[in-house]
């Protein structure tokens, strides 16, 4: 129903963290929704919140009847059965003897402060700074394909016991020694029998390959790893099982067999093709079966209920083993719909199931999808409690087109798009891995473009992730199998890696580019991912800290900052091919409080001289104390306040929420209770502009953003004595 020109707009806004949000969502109900045409009243199915931004609070924009009093419950799931029980002391009889909420919507725009659900109390989010963080936003990843990781009985196959011996490569467990490698989780391709060498087309779900050794080794590797600190993630396969698993030979063999159902099959041939113009449909047996990779890897039915409870059965069976979570291959395709093979909202619902079995068996379980996409088109795999993270191909292959190319542009404009599609720092960072051409011959085997594409990945926002050899310098190109060729110990005999025949023929370049050479080189490639990795670990704001692009003077400088609390690091990355003396870079705005900060080069430990940072947290055309940037040279700048800027009028930081943040239109600022009855808000976009000021009366402010463009702004606001900086992410 239409109200014309007297209709108010209302936005409803609750929290749920702390709650088990239902799957069918969150919704509201009250007395106005069959005047203004949603549903009945109480129907609890008409209205749903969203949290698109993951930060717990669930929001709903409504055009509601001419302004009045509004009574209002929020609904957790879809039935009245899971309505919150307002408190007696914020409740308002409904003339039913139920407490709700009272809105006096007297504005043309209203906007609540959001309520905790259950609670009087108000609930604004976290500000963005404050935003949540995992234990793998601590980790830097490693990729092993067990096969070609070592091998410990001479018979040319790597193995559970070989890695379990290399174990202290990896990470010793003492962070005091600089020997390892120091990266804190691994993941290791499949590992579950298979009668092929690289294990994507399993055959048993519960057993480990049998080249690689007995599940009494892989439990004993798994003890060791943790024993020093190392979490572990596997390759779960959920697309499709081997073409000579006893399930699809049974299936295949009788279209009356209990198995048959768990793949899918056709009397005729379909005609179309796959995603990259492949045959899809394949013939057995007078019939024609589904695989969208090859004939050896039939694609599963998610569809059949059997089949997805053993399945989830099978995720339950390794997290009780103890492994740490999951890698998940080709996440894109496990259920189609009709010729839509790809991103359907089947797969979507399938996710969330298999979120649910793995989180109810250890809610600290990791997972982490392969969805190889342009950046768009993943973040529906990390929302809606599906997946923790994606890799993020596009961001891989800016960085090295970057680096090949020597300018930085189109990975700045990347970097910004995937800080602002993702839930904060919940994405995967990486150069290559076993499906591409490694990233050395990428590079055209150049060293400094090595060190430069290192310093960028492990400096940026994101969930580290190298592939084995990576950090020695390794080849591989071509066929598959030689992406993953035996890692590269020694100079010696098969590069120190068995001492039978390898499985696969060894690079060419294994003499130079091997783990013992490189480590008694202070200047080598080893030695720069030692440092690099160490320096993340022990930075919290290079792991936490969220990102602010810069400004640099040379078009050939890429700058960004990574800010945290108090602190922030700078990261300036020279792409010429030549040294940049005046390597000036500005900073608009940021959080960071007005002071005096030393900045120090965390890769040389030197010191770099200071920078004023103003009230708007930016500093402009700042030169550091170092001497010029060389080619392909990346500085580490921490700041930290050394002296807070003193006046006779300093201000106290004090607490200011936003939300919704990210946000599509309204933005609802609350102040604390100790603000001045007046205060100024002034918003600045990321060029320290000045976008808008306003001056606000009371506690609560109200932004419309519906007619800015898209970014980050920063909103300031002074109160009295007191100050306070937020990031607004403006997504429409």
């Amino acid at each position: 129903m239409g109200f014309g020109d007297c209709n108010t707009q209302v936005r409803l806004a609750v929290n749920m963290q702390g709650q088990t949000v239902a799957r069918t969502g969150v919704h509201v109900v009250g007395n106005f929704q069959a005047l203004a045409g949603y549903g009945t009243n109480g129907d609890a199915t008409a209205i749903e919140l969203r949290d698109d931004n993951s930060d717990g609070t669930y929001e709903v924009q409504l055009s509601l009847p001419a302004p009045g009093r509004f009574q209002y419950r929020f609904v957790n799931g879809n039935t009245l059965a899971g309505a919150e029980t307002v408190p007696a002391a914020c409740g308002t009889d409904d003339g039913t003897g139920t407490l709700t909420r009272v809105l006096d919507a007297t504005a043309a725009v209203n906007a609540p402060a959001a309520a905790c659900f259950g609670s009087c109390q108000s609930c604004g989010t976290a500000p963005i700074t404050n935003y949540s963080t995992f234990w793998w936003n601590d980790a830097v990843f490693y990729e092993v394909f067990v096969r070609s990781f070592y091998d410990s009985n001479g018979d040319g196959k790597g193995d559970f016991a070989g890695l379990t011996a290399k174990l202290d490569y990896l990470n010793d467990g003492n962070p005091a020694t600089t020997t390892d490698l120091g990266v804190t989780a691994l993941w290791l391709m499949p590992m579950m029998e298979s009668p092929s060498y690289h294990g994507y087309d399993v055959t048993n779900y519960k057993a480990t390959e049998p080249d690689y050794g007995t599940m009494a080794e892989f439990e004993a590797f798994l003890a060791a790893a943790h024993s020093r600190g190392i979490k572990v993630i596997i390759d779960l396969v959920l697309n499709h099982a081997s073409s000579q698993h006893p399930w699809f030979t049974q299936a295949a063999s009788s279209a009356t067999s209990p198995y048959r159902d768990w793949f899918l099959w056709s009397a005729t041939q379909p005609t179309y093709k796959g995603p990259w113009g492949q045959t899809v449909w394949h013939p057995r047996n007078g019939s024609y079966y589904y695989g969208i990779f090859w004939d050896g890897m039939p694609d599963l039915n998610w569809r059949n209920p059997q089949l997805k409870a053993t399945m989830w059965d099978a995720s339950r069976f390794w997290l009780q083993k103890g492994v740490d979570g999951y890698r998940l291959d080709a996440v894109k395709y496990l259920v189609e719909t009709g010729t839509t093979l790809e991103d359907t909202p089947e797969t979507f619902s399938i996710l969330e199931e298999f979120h649910d079995s793995v989180k109810r068996v250890n809610p600290n379980a990791f997972t982490v999808g392969e969805a190889w996409s342009v950046t768009p088109k993943v973040r529906p795999y990390v929302v809606n409690d599906r997946l923790d993270v994606c890799f993020e191909f596009d961001l891989a292959t800016a960085i090295i087109n970057a680096t090949n190319s020597g300018n930085p542009a189109g990975l700045r404009t990347q970097l910004n798009l995937v800080d602002a599609t993702y839930p904060k720092l919940q994405y995967a960072t990486f150069l290559t891995n076993h499906d591409q051409d490694r990233v050395m011959g990428a590079l055209g085997g150049n060293q400094a473009l090595m060190k430069q594409a290192a310093a960028l990945y492990l400096t940026m926002p994101g969930v580290p992730f190298l592939y084995y050899g990576e950090e020695v310098g390794m080849l591989g190109a071509g066929p598959d199998e030689d992406k993953r060729k035996p890692m590269q110990w020694t100079a010696g005999t098969n590069a120190g890696f068995s001492t039978g025949s390898p499985w696969r023929g060894l690079n060419s370049n294994y003499a130079q580019f091997n783990v013992a050479t490189q480590q008694a080189d202070p200047a080598s490639l080893l030695n720069h991912y030692k440092k690099l990795i160490g320096l993340r670990t022990g930075q919290e704001v290079l792991r936490k800290g969220y990102l602010l692009p810069l400004t640099a003077a040379t078009s050939s400088l890429l700058s960004y900052a990574r800010v945290y609390k108090q602190e922030a690091v700078v990261v300036v990355s020279n792409f010429a091919n030549t040294a940049v003396s005046a390597a000036s870079v500005s900073l608009a705005v940021s959080s960071l409080p007005a002071g005096t900060y030393q900045a120090t080069d965390l890769y040389t430990g030197q010191a770099a001289g200071s920078v004023t940072v103003d009230a708007q947290g930016g500093f402009s055309s700042w030169s550091t104390a170092l001497p010029a940037l060389a080619a392909h040279q990346t500085w580490l700048l921490r700041l930290t306040l050394a002296q807070p800027t003193a006046t006779a009028n300093a201000k106290k930081v004090f607490a200011l929420q936003l939300y919704p943040n990210p946000t599509t239109s309204l933005v609802h600022v609350e102040l604390p209770a100790s603000a001045a009855t007046q205060s100024k808000l002034t918003v600045y976009d990321l060029l320290g502009r000045v976008r808008s000021t306003y001056r606000v009366a009371g506690r609560t402010h109200t932004l419309d953003t519906s007619s800015w463009g898209n970014g980050t702004y920063f909103v300031k606001v002074e109160s009295g004595k007191a100050v306070s900086t937020q990031r607004l992410v403006v997504a429409h």
